[in-house]
C-alpha cells in the first residue's frame, strides 16, 4: 500500500515507495572539512554544555536536524514515530479529527475532517494553533504538539488559534472523540443531479464511491444527469484510492492525449511510478464538476488534476494546497527510519503540483451571503396548503411529526437557500446544470 503524508506524526498520510533494491546515483565523497567541523561541534557540546549530553541523543538530534532542514515533509523517525507511520489508513483513530502541519514554528490547520470535534467546534483550514491548553506551541515539535491534542475520549482540550483577517486570538474548547471517518457521502440534488463528497482517501474509498454512484442512479430512476464531486478540505490519503477514483470516471478508449492518471519523476528511475486509466466510465460521459479549495491536498489534487487534464470535469473553487512531493521511508537499525522526499508527482499533461496546486477552471471564493434587509416577507411564499381548512388533493396527507431539536435545527439549515448555505456548491450546481443542458443541444 502506498500512502501520502503531508507532515510527520500527524493524522496525515504519506506516499511511501519501496526502493530497497533501487540503485541510487553514486554521491560525491563527503567533504573532509565539513566532517571535521561537525566532529569539533560535537566535541564542544560534550565538553562545555552546562549539563552532560548523551552521545546517542546528540547524534539522533543531528540526524533529525538534517532532515528538518531539507523540506517540511522529510523527517527522522524514532521507534515510536516509525510505528505511527503504519496507522491511519483504516479510517478510525482517536483525537480531534484535525489535519495539521508545522509552519513558522506554529501548527497550521490543513483541514478539519468532516463530523469530528474539530469541524463541529469551528476549526477552519488556515487557522494557526498557537497554544494547546496552557502550553505555547512555539518551540514544540510537531509530534509533541499532536500528542498534546490527542487524549482519552470525552476529555477536553483548549486550543488558542490565530485566524486570517481577525484581530484577536480565538479560544475553542473541543472534546476528544474516537474518530471514525466516513470517506464518501452522497445525496440527490434537485432535478436528478448527484452530489458526492469524499472527505479522505482510504483503502475502501473507491468501492464506496462506486456504490454511492449506483445508489444515486437508482434513486433517480436511472435519470442521473451529472454529479458534483466535492474534494474541498480533503487532505489526501491512500494513493491507490485516488487512482481508482480517477479511473472510475476515465475511459481509456476515449482519452486522446495519453492514458496517464499520475506519474512521478525521481533521481532514482527504478522507483518512479506511472498509473494508467482503464476501459470504462461509470457515468458514461455525464458531466462532472469538481469542487476544490486550499484544504484539498495530495491525493485530492491527483484526482482533480487527472480529470482536469483529460477534460473529463470542470474544476471550480480556489487553488489547492500544492502537496506534490513523494516521501519514501528508508529503514535504519533499531526500528528507526528516514522519511525522505524522493520524487515529485505530475498530472497527465506533465504539470507539477508541488507548491502550485491545481488551479480551478473557474475560480470562486466561498462567500458568505446574509439575508437582505429588503428580503421579501414570509407571506410572499404562502401556499394553498398553508391556509386553514384547505382542501386535500385526494391523497392521504402525512401526520404532523414533532422533530427532536437536532433534526429541527438541521431542517432549518436545509431550508435556507443553497446560495446562502454554500456559495461554491451553489455555483457548482448552476455550472453542472448548464453542462447538462449543452450536452443535449445538437451541433449546428
Amino acid at each position: 500500500m502506498r500512502l501520502f503524508p503531508y507532515a510527520p506524526v500527524t493524522l496525515l498520510l504519506c506516499l511511501c515507495l519501496p526502493i530497497a533494491h533501487a540503485r541510487a546515483p553514486k554521491p560525491e565523497p563527503l567533504p573532509l572539512e565539513a566532517l571535521q567541523r561537525f566532529t569539533v561541534a560535537i566535541d564542544h557540546i560534550r565538553n562545555y554544555y552546562v549539563k552532560p549530553a548523551e552521545d546517542e541523543q546528540l547524534f539522533e538530534d543531528a540526524i533529525r536536524g538534517m532532515l528538518t532542514g531539507l523540506d517540511p515533509h522529510s523527517a527522522y523517525l524514532d521507534a515510536e514515530e516509525f510505528a505511527d507511520l503504519q496507522v491511519n489508513t483504516s479510517g478510525q483513530f482517536g483525537g480531534l479529527g484535525i489535519e495539521v502541519t508545522l509552519e513558522d514554528h506554529y501548527i497550521r490547520v490543513i483541514t478539519p475532517i468532516d463530523d469530528t470535534p474539530a469541524q463541529k467546534g469551528g476549526i477552519k483550514a488556515g487557522d494557526m494553533i498557537i497554544k494547546i491548553n496552557d502550553t505555547p506551541v512555539k518551540g514544540l515539535s510537531l509530534r509533541r504538539a499532536v500528542e498534546k491534542m490527542r487524549g482519552k475520549p470525552s476529555t477536553e482540550v483548549e486550543l488558542t488559534i490565530l485566524r486570517p483577517h481577525t484581530n484577536q486570538p480565538l479560544k475553542m474548547t473541543l472534546t476528544r472523540e474516537i474518530i471514525k471517518v466516513q470517506s464518501v457521502r452522497k445525496k440527490v440534488m434537485e432535478q436528478h443531479y448527484g452530489y458526492l463528497r469524499i472527505s479522505q482517501f482510504q483503502s475502501h474509498t473507491a468501492n464506496d464511491l462506486i456504490d454511492a454512484i449506483k445508489a444515486l442512479k437508482k434513486e433517480t430512476s436511472g435519470q442521473l444527469k451529472g454529479i458534483i464531486l466535492d474534494l474541498r478540505n480533503n487532505p489526501g490519503g491512500v494513493l491507490e484510492a485516488s487512482v481508482k477514483v480517477s479511473d472510475a470516471f476515465l475511459d481509456k478508449k476515449k482519452l486522446t492525449k495519453n492514458h496517464l492518471i499520475v506519474y512521478t519523476e525521481s533521481r532514482i528511475p527504478s522507483s518512479e511510478i506511472k498509473e494508467y486509466a482503464t476501459n470504462g466510465d461509470i457515468l458514461a460521459g455525464l458531466p462532472i464538476v469538481v469542487l476544490v479549495n486550499n484544504g484539498s491536498a495530495s491525493a485530492s489534487e491527483i484526482v482533480a488534476g487527472a480529470l482536469q487534464d483529460h477534460q473529463r470535469a470542470l474544476v471550480l473553487g480556489t487553488p489547492t494546497f500544492g502537496k506534490g512531493s513523494v516521501q519514501t521511508v528508508l529503514p535504519l537499525k533499531d526500528q528507526r527510519g528516514l522519511k525522505l522526499t524522493t520524487a515529485l508527482y505530475y498530472t497527465p499533461l506533465g504539470r507539477s503540483i508541488q507548491a502550485t496546486g491545481i488551479l480551478p477552471d473557474i475560480e470562486v471564493e466561498n462567500l458568505l451571503l446574509t439575508a437582505s434587509e429588503h428580503q421579501e416577507p414570509s407571506w410572499v411564499n404562502l401556499k394553498e396548503r398553508h391556509l386553514t381548512g384547505h382542501l386535500s388533493n385526494g391523497s392521504a396527507e402525512p401526520n404532523e411529526v414533532t422533530l427532536p431539536p437536532e433534526s429541527a435545527e438541521e431542517m432549518e439549515e436545509e431550508s435556507r437557500p443553497l446560495v446562502m448555505r454554500d456559495y461554491q456548491l451553489n455555483e457548482a450546481f448552476n455550472l453542472l446544470r448548464g453542462l447538462s443542458l449543452t450536452r443535449h443541444i445538437p451541433a449546428s
